[in-house]
């Protein structure tokens, strides 16, 4: 397919997300973190994987989302920045999909600011849509979304 894109996707309390597959380095289980004092609420520690220190991000907290329930131990989607690698705790891991770019449009505007700013687009797929996560914008916990 060459006028489309593959994305990984992942739910978040109840909202359907993906991200471009090519910043994927490795989806895992639960890590145990290291917590981070002084750091901001989004980063939920520090992950060592095989040696790999990788900070790790409460998306439904950077999102705006409704807080994970007591005893639910979320997902890793690490992917890689131009800097280094980031985890994404995220709900839930769906499957990769490759959707022709004729399906994506800029994010609607009865969104709230915030989910807009956030997201690169969506693509509506089987009467429902597809949010796609800004990741550079997801991994900047120094700013919120708002443009400047």
């Amino acid at each position: 397919m060459a006028d489309g894109k593959q994305f990984c996707t992942f739910y978040l309390d109840g909202h359907f997300f993906g991200i471009d597959v090519q910043t994927v380095q490795e989806v895992i289980r639960y890590q145990e973190m290291t917590r981070v004092p002084l750091a901001p609420p989004v980063v939920s520690g520090l992950v060592n994987l095989r040696g790999q220190i990788v900070p790790a991000l409460d998306l439904r907290l950077r999102l705006g989302l409704n807080p994970r329930s007591a005893g639910v131990l979320p997902l890793n989607i690490v992917v890689r920045t131009e800097e280094s690698a980031v985890s994404f705790l995220v709900d839930e891991i769906g499957d990769v999909l490759e959707l022709n770019d004729d399906l994506f449009e800029p994010p609607p505007e009865t969104m709230s600011q915030t989910s807009r700013e956030s997201l690169l687009g969506v693509y509506k797929i089987r009467e429902r849509l597809l949010l796609i996560l800004d990741t550079a914008r997801a991994v900047d916990v120094a700013t919120g979304f708002e443009r400047k």
